[in-house]
């Protein structure tokens, strides 16, 4: 069961996962969380360097839509500017919203990643639909409430998964 909160890679932020990897590694496609994974989850719109990402992943070919649990007025603020399609109130980790990004996508399922900082919505969930998953660090070390309680069950995990020799990672 342990398993499919595990994420095939994990890494420090977003910045540290380059376009020409991902490519090599047969990724077309890339879903992202928003909140905390790319901005803070109380910044309303893109920093500098968060476009310049995006700028560089599109640079290579590599599709992108965002997949949020957050309301439609959050989501579509910080997407409609950038182009970027996106999927709002997702209700994470449940499968449907996946489904509905990687329909947005149009690519088999092998050829994306989901980037996420949550195990119990963004990489369960995308586990769960057979993608790969690559869990960053959050962004912010605050959370909205409902998240505080879904990291303290996820520090539990990751302390197993760091005993098992499965991950590492920085606190």
């Amino acid at each position: 069961m342990l398993n499919h909160f595990l994420p095939n890679e994990y890494v420090k932020s977003v910045f540290h996962i380059k376009p020409e990897n991902l490519v090599e590694s047969g990724i077309k496609g890339i879903i992202t969380d928003l909140d905390n994974t790319l901005v803070e989850w109380d910044r309303a719109d893109a920093t500098e360097d968060i476009m310049a990402w995006f700028k560089a992943m599109r640079d290579v070919g590599l599709q992108i839509t965002i997949v949020s649990n957050n309301h439609i007025e959050r989501v579509s603020h910080f997407c409609e500017p950038l182009g970027i399609p996106f999927i709002c109130e997702a209700r994470k980790p449940l499968k449907k919203a996946f489904h509905q990004a990687i329909a947005t996508l149009g690519l088999p399922k092998d050829e994306i990643v989901m980037i996420g900082d949550q195990l119990l919505t963004d990489v369960l969930g995308a586990n769960r639909v057979g993608l790969q998953t690559i869990l960053v660090v959050p962004v912010a070390s605050s959370d909205a409430t409902i998240t505080k309680f879904n990291r303290a069950i996820e520090r539990r995990i990751m302390a197993r998964f760091k005993r098992k020799g499965l991950i590492t990672w920085e606190d």
